[in-house]
């Protein structure tokens, strides 16, 4: 029994050997798996970490490019804050240099419209003066057919207003052709024409804006000019005389105002050639004339009041 027992003994020693060398091995080989896995991931991360520096390289570049532009943006941003600044500098001044245009141009406008008005008013004087002579004649020539009529027994008008706004009177009523004596039925028309003068007169008013009433001698065309000039200025003369002479009152009052002249042949009011043509250029006309002074006081009224309104500015 005990020689089996060290025989198995023995063999199981011998048996131990060559399982522990077999463990040995298999622990070798394995390390050295181990080993190998370990140098080829030593080599993946050396690559590895190889890409990631230069990869950390680039990022670095492009971090380092991208302050440079974000620092270039900074200094963009820096000069467009200045001109930002300087653009709401001039927007603040044109602003208040429109403030102030503003207010010179209501300035303007209150001159102007006081202006219009001084305008206006001096408009309505002239033209109250253009219209007092106007009415002056009129006013004579209603006194006239109010008395007299409007015609003769012919049909002829005895006094018309003319465009220029004289009172015409038909040389036929007056005189006959190549005469510069009044004829009978023209006697009583000039009578009555002083009359109406007279009391035309009468108006201070009036007489303070009229310088003369000038009875003009007009013609035909035909015959000399030295001729018509004679014989319109000897029928103007003959119609101051008789209305000086037919009325006292006028002669004594207001003769001063009275005037002959003769315009003879070259104001015709028509340029016919026929009877009735020339029948129409041969007549008297009567104007009045205002006082250059009188209208020159008006308009340096006026001028006088718009320097003050300039210099009250």
């Amino acid at each position: 029994m005990k020689i089996r027992r060290k025989r198995q003994r023995h063999e199981e020693q011998e048996n131990f050997w060559p399982s522990f060398t077999d463990m040995i091995s298999t622990i070798a080989i394995i390390l050295f798996f181990v080993m190998f896995l370990m140098y080829i991931n030593n080599i993946v991360t050396g690559k590895n970490l190889e890409f990631m520096r230069k990869e950390l390289d680039d990022t670095q570049k492009q971090l380092e490019s991208s302050k440079l532009e974000i620092s270039q943006a900074e200094n963009n941003l820096r000069l467009l804050k200045v001109e930002l600044d300087k653009t709401m500098a001039e927007v603040e001044e044109g602003q208040i240099a429109l403030k102030l245009s503003q207010e010179e141009i209501d300035a303007q406008k209150e001159v102007i419209a006081s202006s219009n008005q001084e305008l206006g008013d001096l408009r309505q004087k002239l033209q109250g003066i253009a219209v007092l002579r106007l009415d002056v004649l009129t006013a004579v020539k209603d006194s006239i057919e109010e008395k007299l009529g409007e015609t003769n027994q012919a049909g002829e008008p005895l006094v018309t207003i003319s465009d220029t706004g004289n009172i015409v009177i038909n040389e036929s009523l007056v005189f006959d052709t190549n005469s510069y004596d009044i004829k009978p039925e023209g006697q009583a028309l000039l009578t009555q024409l002083a009359n109406a003068f007279e009391e035309v007169l009468k108006d201070s008013e009036i007489r303070a804006s009229i310088d003369a009433i000038n009875i003009q001698g007009h013609t035909d065309e035909r015959g000399s000019g030295s001729y018509n000039r004679e014989l319109g200025s000897k029928r103007a003369t003959a119609v101051v005389n008789y209305l000086m002479s037919a009325n006292s009152n006028l002669d004594s009052r207001y003769g001063s105002f009275f005037m002959a002249s003769s315009l003879s042949e070259y104001r015709p009011v028509t340029g016919g050639t026929s009877e009735a043509d020339y029948a129409k250029n041969r007549r008297i006309e009567i104007s009045v004339i205002l006082k250059d002074s009188h209208v020159q006081n008006i308009i340096d009224t006026y001028l006088q009041d718009s320097i003050k309104v300039f210099e009250g500015e």
